[in-house]
């Protein structure tokens, strides 16, 4: 596997956190490229604006057999938007290339969707999942994210199961198969591009599978975001709804029992009874996650005791 490297969002935090995890990528046979973007520095970004979109531009020469991985979110890739050469890109992922990353590049990857129409996967990046800190230590990759990041990248191939209970109105124990464009990501991000250009058409998410995580944002926050998704249709169009992790965040003694549940709860209540909105997918800001091609078509079945998915692009 040859892995380039990119950083078009923040800075690194901890200079250990890109030097572990390329150090870890090479101990699997993997050749990792572009090592130097992990250490610039302008302002919070990981570079100037200029420096991170020829960065990203540059993605259309690279050989079809590459994967790219962002090295870490934060913020920054709003800034660029507007001057990536998506169609270039687009060229170079139908030929081959894969690219890769989550939080922060959700804004990459439904750009390049809206834009293209284009796959691209929605998964592991270096700092947090193969050099992540904790408690000043250096913690190993979760074998369950390199996993299927493997199987993403080597196979073009997504199948898992999450075996936790679901609340699926009046099914019971009968399965509800739902068959439509795997697209999402982080909600604050994808809810800042609604209106703009960088986020799909109605004909391309109508029916579609919607999936949803989000760090360090309190739960009236999250039911804020689901409710704009509401009030502007775009939950009703979709076939099924699943939430990832929504990590990171504290409840305060004023909630008296408001919590993520609760909000969850109240957009389910207001969803058409055969949109069915699950819970639990490993994804997110957190070690076990999976990787998603975002546009791709994704089949769930799902009942009361769990769920699956499955794709091949």
């Amino acid at each position: 596997m040859q892995v380039q490297l990119i950083a078009p969002s923040g800075a690194s935090l901890d200079a250990r956190s890109p030097q572990a995890g390329i150090s870890w990528l090479i101990g699997q046979g993997v050749s990792v490229l572009n090592t130097e973007c992990t250490e610039r520095v302008h302002q919070r970004f990981s570079g100037s604006d200029a420096e991170r979109v020829t960065e990203l531009n540059s993605l259309s020469a690279l050989p079809a057999s590459t994967t790219v991985m962002a090295m870490r979110g934060g913020y920054g890739l709003h800034r660029l938007l507007g001057s990536i050469e998506w169609q270039a890109i687009h060229k170079a992922v139908k030929a081959g290339l894969q690219i890769c990353g989550h939080s922060d590049f959700t804004a990459f990857h439904l750009g390049l969707l809206a834009k293209t129409g284009s796959i691209s996967l929605a998964g592991p990046m270096l700092n947090y999942d193969f050099g992540r800190i904790d408690e000043n230590q250096v913690v190993a990759p979760d074998p369950f994210m390199w996993t299927h990041f493997q199987r993403a990248v080597q196979k073009r191939s997504l199948s898992a199961q999450v075996n936790t209970s679901q609340q699926l109105s009046g099914l019971g124990s009968k399965t509800k198969n739902s068959t439509g464009m795997l697209w999402g990501g982080n909600l604050t991000v994808l809810t800042s591009l609604i209106g703009t250009p960088y986020f799909p058409a109605e004909q391309q998410y109508q029916n579609g599978i919607l999936f949803l995580e989000d760090v360090n944002e309190h739960p009236y926050r999250i039911e804020r975001m689901l409710m704009q998704l509401l009030d502007a249709g775009i939950l009703a169009k979709q076939s099924a709804i699943v939430m990832g992790g929504f990590s990171a965040y504290r409840l305060y003694d004023n909630d008296r029992g408001y919590s993520l549940q609760v909000a969850f709860e109240l957009i389910r209540s207001r969803l058409p009874g055969s949109i069915p909105m699950l819970t639990d997918l490993p994804f997110g800001h957190q070690p076990n996650k999976l990787t998603l091609p975002v546009g791709a078509i994704v089949e769930i079945e799902a009942n009361d005791a769990g769920y699956s998915l499955q794709a091949d692009w």
